[in-house]
């Protein structure tokens, strides 16, 4: 396990990642996609370790989408076989390092076994504060602002919520997200220049950095420079050039 050295200033507190292209990774070296989900695994460990080192609090990672389904059944099960095992495995450490666990997503899809260990995760890594790591697990932009849609207009209908006090602040509170910060920097992976339906709406005013990097080959010092990078923006929320 790392330990803190020098964190980025004016670095962003909340990073979050679209962490894209283990299936080429593993193709490109003659491997099943699968080989390239787990060698993805392994590089997740070595970004949270770093997180302190550049001063990000909170790291959020994009596991499985809503749109993830539509993959082989074959590399379903297996991806979902990996997370039982990665989470199996790394609770220790996460939670000596001094790591909180959160998952968002719509969990009644999993299966009873994974949303218990997620469940479990959780409960054991409520309090730390170290690092707050979001896994992302069967998780679409569109789908949270539904289900938070939903709960809300329940709300609504109940008489708990006054349909004259919805505002643009009413909404987050009924997000997956809503205990954290938005991201200030969203990273993608392997070249693709699209967001792929995560955190919509948290992200409206975050940075976004696009490298061509293969999530597996993505490395401590990369982050480090997008972190530094980040730090040298001007960032105006839509306020005029000064």
């Amino acid at each position: 396990m790392s330990t803190p050295t020098n964190p980025v200033p004016g670095g962003p507190r909340h990073v979050a990642i679209i962490m894209d292209g283990n299936g080429r990774w593993a193709t490109q070296r003659g491997r099943p996609r699968l080989f390239g989900h787990h060698a993805g695994a392994k590089r997740v460990r070595e970004v949270v370790e770093s997180c302190p080192e550049f001063g990000v609090e909170y790291l959020t990672i994009f596991a499985f989408s809503t749109e993830n389904w539509k993959r082989t059944q074959v590399e379903i099960a297996g991806l979902m076989s990996l997370f039982r095992r990665y989470i199996s495995k790394e609770t220790r450490s996460l939670s000596e390092f001094g790591v909180r666990v959160r998952f968002i997503g719509d969990r009644v899809r999993l299966d009873k076994k994974l949303t218990r260990l997620m469940s479990e995760l959780e409960e054991a890594t409520s309090c730390n504060t170290r690092v707050h790591l979001t896994i992302a697990l069967n998780y679409g932009g569109r789908d949270e602002v539904a289900r938070a849609t939903h709960r809300l207009a329940q709300d609504v209908a109940s008489g708990k919520l006054d349909p004259d006090s919805v505002d643009e602040e009413t909404l987050p509170k009924y997000l997956d997200t809503y205990v954290l910060p938005d991201p200030d920097l969203v990273i993608r992976t392997s070249g693709e220049a699209r967001i792929s339906n995560f955190l919509l709406w948290q992200s409206a005013y975050a940075e976004y950095e696009f490298i061509d990097t293969l999530w597996p080959d993505f490395s401590r010092e990369e982050f480090g420079r997008l972190c530094a990078a980040y730090g040298g923006r001007d960032r105006r929320f839509g306020a005029a050039i000064g």
